[in-house]
């Protein structure tokens, strides 16, 4: 249950928190929509067989979570055009990657 409070609280509540903290009031929401599409990078689980594995870490393992995708993600939070968006797929991927580190933890 922790694993997945931390897992969907990231990707759900640190986009809310981020729109809500750190952009004015006439921003809020189109900058929590754009944080919160962030999740959309999970089509690519649609690829994978069973779509849905709890006891599988996607870093890794699907094309949009692959170490190459995460460098353009981390890359595009350096410009201000991209910023917002590489913000969403970034914050997608700490989401993941701490789900990641508390499967291996659970599984030891």
């Amino acid at each position: 249950m922790f694993r997945i409070l931390v897992h969907y609280g990231i990707h759900f509540l640190v986009p809310i928190a981020i729109a809500f903290l750190f952009f004015p009031k006439e921003k809020r929401l189109w900058v929590l929509f754009i944080l919160l599409a962030g999740i959309a990078i999970d089509i690519d689980h649609l690829l994978a067989d069973p779509i849905f594995d709890s006891q599988r870490c996607s870093i890794g393992f699907h094309p949009l979570h692959s170490y190459w995708s995460i460098i353009v993600y981390v890359s595009m939070v350096l410009f201000k055009k991209t910023r917002l968006i590489g913000m969403a797929l970034t914050i997608h991927i700490i989401a993941d990657l701490a789900d990641c580190w508390l499967l291996l933890l659970h599984t030891k």
